[in-house]
């Protein structure tokens, strides 16, 4: 068994909204073979196949993958909420830590459709059921507020709690917004890349509650792909070693996380604290270590509860990390330079993956304008609703 993996290839393309994206399988494609060019690797000397998106039927990856060859290699499909993506390279990454395989794919992709997240299959047994109902009692939602999409329900209901019981303002709320749309500017692959003004963030109409336009990302359609290999497999075919996944950790809730009823703990604080010190004690590394982030910011909310979860400040420090700029480039650590969810997209299926390639691609040392100095420890967060939790911490190697 081999006791570390590096990252031999990344590859992505430009996120767009739905109805103006290529189809699954062609961005798919199109992800794999950059992630081989980047890696100047044969398709044939990749030994598994870990596939991940949330819209599509079964054996989307196939369909995904016979673009890039038929090689007869083994291809797991894999839907994990939001965070199918992290799934897939959890999967990847374990495939050649077990020495089963020494070098594996990981892609994700996604052809979403607009409007807020909903139920595909509505006459199955909810699988957020449990979450929902700890979020209703918690927060005492009326009958109407109760048929609210689920994303829209639950988040909102987060964004509600952080300015109740953590005393954030909207001002708070929409400086993470912006700061994204900041770092977003320089990113080709994202999709919204116009700057932003807190006036104009807070002046965007509401959705639910307290819940803004523009503090939430919106659907959107891409692909990515990270190779994996051992480090034999690596110096073997003269493949770059200079970017290692020291840890990556993933969980679940436990049953405290639900009951008695509560909201940030239903989404996924709890679950993110524990998946955090597992992987910082697995890489022998501190929060404060950490030099830049790609987060699930999936609504501001989330972002700001995440700083807290992993580590890089207390709850109550929340309003000063964000104003004091603790967030960005100069700052403490910086946080999702791509631009993130919020003005990057977010195509469930390949989020998780897209999050790595931006990670490696700065520890190379070849993000350009968004590039963060000296970064040599990255950490990736990703989270799907139901729950699954993905803690990555990645390494500069000399």
């Amino acid at each position: 068994m081999t006791q570390q993996t590096l990252i031999a290839g990344v590859g992505m393309v430009p996120f767009v909204r739905p109805g103006r994206s290529e189809a699954y399988d062609v961005m798919a494609e199109k992800a794999v073979r950059a992630a081989l060019a980047d890696a100047g690797l044969d398709y044939a000397l990749v030994e598994q196949a870990f596939a991940s998106f949330v819209y599509g039927d079964s054996c989307s990856g196939e369909r995904a993958l016979y673009r890039v060859g038929i090689t007869g290699i083994p291809i797991t499909n894999v839907n994990n909420n939001c965070a199918s993506g992290s799934s897939a390279l959890f999967l990847a990454r374990q495939a050649v830590l077990s020495g089963v395989s020494e070098c594996a794919l990981a892609v994700g992709f996604e052809e979403m459709r607009p409007g807020a997240l909903d139920r595909i299959f509505p006459t199955h047994a909810d699988p957020l059921e449990h979450h929902r109902a700890s979020v209703i009692a918690a927060m005492g939602l009326s009958e109407e507020e109760q048929a609210l999409p689920p994303a829209l329900l639950m988040f909102g209901s987060q964004l509600e709690w952080a300015a109740r019981e953590l005393e954030l303002s909207d001002e708070v709320f929409a400086r993470v917004a912006v700061k994204a749309r900041t770092h977003a500017r320089h990113n080709p692959f994202a999709i919204f890349r116009d700057p932003l003004t807190v006036d104009e963030v807070l002046a965007a109409p509401t959705v639910w509650g307290r819940l803004r336009k523009l503090y939430a990302c919106a659907p959107s359609c891409g692909a990515a792909a990270v190779i994996v290999c051992s480090p034999e497999f690596a110096r073997r075919h003269g493949l770059r070693t200079d970017v290692a996944i020291l840890a990556h950790e993933m969980g679940s809730d436990i049953a405290s996380d639900l009951t008695p009823p509560n909201v940030p703990d239903a989404l996924s604080r709890a679950a993110t604290q524990r998946v955090a010190q597992r992987a910082y004690a697995r890489a022998g590394v501190d929060p404060m270590d950490i030099d830049v982030a790609e987060l699930h910011d999936c609504f501001v909310s989330n972002e700001l509860l995440s700083y807290a979860a992993l580590g890089f400040c207390a709850e109550e420090e929340l309003t000063g990390f964000v104003r004091e700029g603790r967030n960005t480039y100069g700052g403490q650590v910086v946080v999702c330079p791509s631009g993130g969810l919020l003005s990057k997209g977010h195509p469930l299926g390949a989020t998780g993956l897209a999050q790595i390639t931006e990670l490696t691609t700065q520890l190379r040392g070849q993000a350009g304008v968004r590039q963060v100095e000296g970064a040599r420890l990255a950490l990736q967060h990703n989270g799907g609703l139901g729950t699954a939790v993905s803690v990555a911490i990645l390494q500069r190697r000399d």
